[in-house]
């Protein structure tokens, strides 16, 4: 079972988060989740510099519920200026936790030397921790990976350093930067860690309904987790996960019209928050994730992109 935690000095009160998720975790979909049983949520990951360089776009990624909290925002970058740059600007947005990302895969950000790439470079690493926990004026946090490949696995080592630095938890996705999202996470990284750190430890990687959830708690001693992908398209997951830990069933899972009713729903609030026409171009992504797994997924999918108006997609998912 999932306890209670603190964060700095921002309570959890129940450890079970939504990752960061490129093109996913904006606003609506946080709140979503928040309100299906997340004990806390993530902004997907923002560009420091692009912070620093006022960009219209990156700004609308900052953009928050009213009632948005626990929440983060991820940050990524390299250059320690513009990490404490970054810091200053956002200062007054009311996240609670300011968390680094030292994960991504992604070859446009590892070949800047930022993401993944700082598990590879640890003076680096440690002069942009160094520069968040000074400049964050909040808890700052560290997601990272178990290491760059598998000759390369230094979790432990990066972990200590972060908690030296003065970070206040730890995310381990169990996976190498190598193998992306293929393949099997290695818990025992995770497991290695929490034994490391006198920090709060998330786990993350594999982790899909409410057995595998356990399954971590068990096998690693985290004191939290992390949902990611398993959480594109089903808000539910964390009410799910909830349920098990607390009554070791597996709750049933949504129907068709339960889904295709979400779907509606999460464009309603999606045309509230953007507009109409970007909502829509956004629910092309999210239909898809809710979609997977169905007969009939192919067909909607191919529907979707002719969907322009709300009103079209009520008609679809009616």
């Amino acid at each position: 079972m999932l306890k209670s935690i603190r964060i700095g000095n921002v309570d959890i009160d129940f450890p079970l988060g939504l990752a960061p998720l490129a093109g996913i975790s904006d606003k609506t979909f946080r709140n979503l989740c928040l309100e299906y049983g997340a004990g806390f949520v993530c902004t997907e990951m923002v560009s420091a510099k692009a912070i620093v360089y006022k960009n219209k776009n990156t700004y609308i990624l900052l953009s928050r519920g009213e009632n948005e909290h626990p929440s983060a925002v991820q940050l990524f970058g390299s250059d320690p200026g513009a990490l404490s740059a970054a810091c200053e600007l956002i200062h007054d947005i009311p996240f609670d936790i300011v968390d680094f990302n030292m994960g991504c895969p992604v070859p446009k950000v590892v070949k800047n030397g930022e993401g993944s790439a700082l598990m590879t470079d640890l003076n680096a690493a440690k002069k942009a921790i160094s520069a968040l926990v000074r400049s964050a004026g909040k808890p700052v946090t560290v997601k990272i990976r178990s290491g760059f490949d598998k000759d390369h696995i230094n979790a432990v080592d990066i972990a200590k350093m972060a908690e030296d630095c003065g970070v206040s938890a730890i995310t381990v996705h169990g996976r190498t930067r190598e193998q992306y999202y293929s393949g099997k996470a290695d818990w025992n990284i995770i497991r290695l860690v929490k034994q490391a750190l006198s920090v709060p430890v998330f786990g993350n990687g594999d982790i899909c309904d409410g057995q595998s959830a356990a399954r971590m708690l068990e096998e690693t001693g985290c004191d939290g987790l992390m949902i990611g992908r398993a959480a594109m398209g089903n808000p539910w997951i964390f009410g799910q996960i909830r349920a098990f830990l607390e009554t070791g069933s597996e709750p049933t899972k949504p129907t068709q019209d339960e889904i295709f009713k979400m779907i509606i729903r999460h464009a309603e609030l999606l045309t509230q928050a953007n507009g109409e026409y970007m909502a829509i171009r956004q629910m092309r992504t999210h239909a898809a994730c809710y979609l997977k797994g169905f007969r009939c997924a192919s067909r909607l999918r191919g529907q979707m992109n002719y969907v322009e108006t709300l009103a079209d997609l009520k008609a679809l998912f009616s």
